[in-house]
């Protein structure tokens, strides 16, 4: 212990032993906010995709041929959504759906991309059975990662299933959703593990909210669809919010419902 003590130490302690006592401030300094926190801790232990951050781009070999995926995108709003393999039970039950809502989003104007970790001869044959099983025309592009470079540009794996791996030792995608605004802007996301199949209503729900919110100026409530009531964000006063929507149903100062 007195290895790790300067030479002064002694006569330090025997100063403070013959000083008057008195009342010692420890000054501690103010925690950091956490968004200043955020910034201090170094860039490589950050999260690569957050909400509101621009998607990615890649080039890609699909089912379409290649691509630049913003180049792909256009004006346009976007889903990339990911898949384990091919020829896997809940991949081909989703495609089928997905395909099957294609007038659904293209009324949204909304371009659907999906993505699975093998090559594209692997992708035709696979179509074909989608199209069979789900009596449906899959014609949205689908993207040949193999090499698994866009599943590691967008996180689309999963730390936990270390058996979900293929025989090179690599490891298979999970089913990602990730919806893109027109501004190249990733506005929600969806992480399910590869033995849970996702829910299509609940993606055009979400997208209808993020539209909505974006031309109204309005948040969406639990379970909100199309033609529900809406919330009044808490930066809009009553006042406001009644000259723009009519009538404000406030059920808190907080809380405040109104029409669109």
């Amino acid at each position: 212990m007195a290895s790790f003590l300067p030479r002064t130490a002694p006569r330090a302690f025997h100063s403070l032993r013959a000083a008057t006592p008195r009342p010692t401030r420890f000054l501690q300094k103010p925690a950091a906010p956490l968004f200043r926190r955020f910034l201090a801790t170094p860039a490589g232990e950050r999260p690569r995709l957050l909400l509101g951050s621009t998607a990615p781009n890649f080039q890609a070999k699909t089912t379409h041929g290649d691509i630049d995926f913003h180049e792909f995108l256009g004006d346009k709003w976007g889903i990339l959504f990911s898949h384990p393999a091919d020829f896997t039970p809940v991949c081909t039950t989703e495609l089928g759906a997905f395909a099957k809502l294609k007038d659904e989003f293209e009324k949204r104007g909304v371009k659907m991309i999906g993505l699975s970790a093998n090559d594209l001869g692997s992708h035709e044959k696979w179509i074909e059975d989608i199209n069979d099983i789900s009596n449906t025309n899959l014609q949205f592009p689908i993207i040949a990662d193999a090499d698994r470079k866009i599943a590691f540009l967008y996180d689309m794996l999963d730390a936990q299933d270390l058996e979900n791996i293929d025989e090179k030792g690599i490891a298979f995608t999970i089913r990602s959703v990730f919806i893109i605004d027109p501004a190249k802007k990733i506005r929600l996301t969806m992480m399910y593990p590869a033995s849970c199949g996702r829910n299509t209503t609940e993606v055009l729900r979400v997208i209808d909210s993020l539209q909505t919110s974006d031309k109204k100026g309005i948040a969406t409530p639990i379970n909100w669809r199309v033609g529900d009531d809406v919330i009044v964000p808490p930066t809009v006063s009553t006042a406001d919010a009644e000259k723009k929507f009519g009538e404000v149903r406030e059920i808190r100062p907080y809380l405040r419902y109104t029409k669109i």
